[in-house]
C-alpha cells in the first residue's frame, strides 16, 4: 500500500522547481520606530496645547467639558455642544450633598441647560471647583456669571 493516500487514493506527487507555488508578494516594511509616549493629563487638569485651558469632569453617565470650542454635556450618551460666541454665563454649583457638580449654560437668547455630574467624594468636587473657575475665566473674560 505505498503511494497511497489516506483513503487508498494515490498521493499527490512533489512539486517540481518550476511549479513552486508563489508567495504573496514581497515581504511587508519593517516597523516604523515608535513615538515617544504623550504623558497622560488627569481629568479636569488645564492645558494650552489647543490654545487655551481645558476641563473635564465625568461619571459613569454624564461628562462637562469645557475647551477652546465652548462647553459640551454629555447626558445618558446624547451630547450637546455649545460654542463660545453663543454663551452669555456658565453658572456652576454643587448638590445639597456635596458629591454633584451642577453646570448650567446660558445661552445669548436666554435658554439655559444643566448638566450634573457625580463626584466620587467631596474632597474631588473642590478639585473640579478649582479647576473650574479659572477656566471659565480664560474663555468667559469680563461676561457675567
Amino acid at each position: 500500500m505505498s503511494g497511497t493516500g489516506q483513503y487508498g487514493g494515490t498521493a499527490p506527487e512533489p512539486y517540481s522547481p518550476a511549479q513552486q507555488p508563489q508567495g504573496f508578494g514581497p515581504p511587508p516594511p519593517p516597523y516604523a520606530a515608535a513615538p515617544p509616549p504623550v504623558p497622560q493629563q488627569l481629568a479636569g487638569s488645564a492645558s494650552f496645547a489647543d490654545g487655551g485651558p481645558d476641563f473635564l469632569a465625568t461619571d459613569r453617565r454624564n461628562a462637562v467639558v469645557v475647551d477652546s470650542e465652548g462647553v459640551s454635556f454629555e447626558r445618558g450618551g446624547r451630547t450637546a455642544d455649545f460654542a463660545w460666541s453663543h454663551i452669555r454665563a456658565v453658572p456652576y454649583k454643587g448638590s445639597y450633598g456635596g458629591t454633584t457638580l451642577m453646570v448650567a449654560v446660558v445661552l445669548a437668547d436666554g435658554l439655559y441647560y444643566e448638566c450634573a455630574v457625580d463626584a466620587r467624594n467631596g474632597a474631588t468636587l473642590q478639585q473640579w471647583f478649582a479647576e473650574l473657575a479659572p477656566v471659565l475665566g480664560y474663555y468667559l473674560g469680563g461676561r457675567p456669571q
